[in-house]
């Protein structure tokens, strides 16, 4: 069954994950090692496609495969889309979830809120975020993750 306290757990080892993906960017063989375990235990990618909006993407908006979601955090000479510059390769130091609310049900899970990224030089970034979650193979796996910056006038 899904809970809130999994959600949050599954949040903070989603933003841990982000981080390190970062700390490896000069050693590419575990950069590319650690994202794709990253990628098979935190999405479900592994059955099915993944309905992924990542905050900036702009061509490719949506990553809806493995690969796709592979070059948007790491980027790199083989890219799927020319502007994956790599989301996780700024460094980020810290991300820190905000939950707004959450739809929980026996086997599924909604969370939305705001999210916090942190740099090296210590300026953050405020993101808004939808994830779905689901069990699969008794893990909790992310198979909806949306998000955007926050609306400028």
């Amino acid at each position: 069954m899904i809970t809130k306290n999994k959600i949050i757990e599954a949040q903070k080892k989603w933003g841990d994950g982000i981080v390190k993906m970062g700390s490896l960017m000069d050693n590419k063989s575990d950069c590319i090692d650690f994202t794709t375990s990253f990628l098979n235990t935190m999405y479900d990618f592994k059955n099915g496609k993944v309905l992924f909006k990542p905050t900036k993407a702009s061509k490719e908006q949506f990553r809806t495969e493995f690969d796709m979601a592979f070059s948007y955090f790491i980027g790199g000479e083989n890219s799927y889309c020319k502007e994956d510059d790599g989301f996780a390769m700024k460094p980020w130091i810290k991300v820190e979830f905000s939950n707004s609310g959450f739809i929980i049900e026996e086997k599924r899970a909604i969370a939305m809120g705001n999210y916090f990224f942190t740099d090296s030089n210590g300026n953050t970034v405020k993101v808004e975020y939808t994830f779905g979650y689901k069990f699969s193979n008794n893990n909790l796996v992310i198979d909806l993750h949306h998000s955007s910056l926050p609306f400028a006038s």
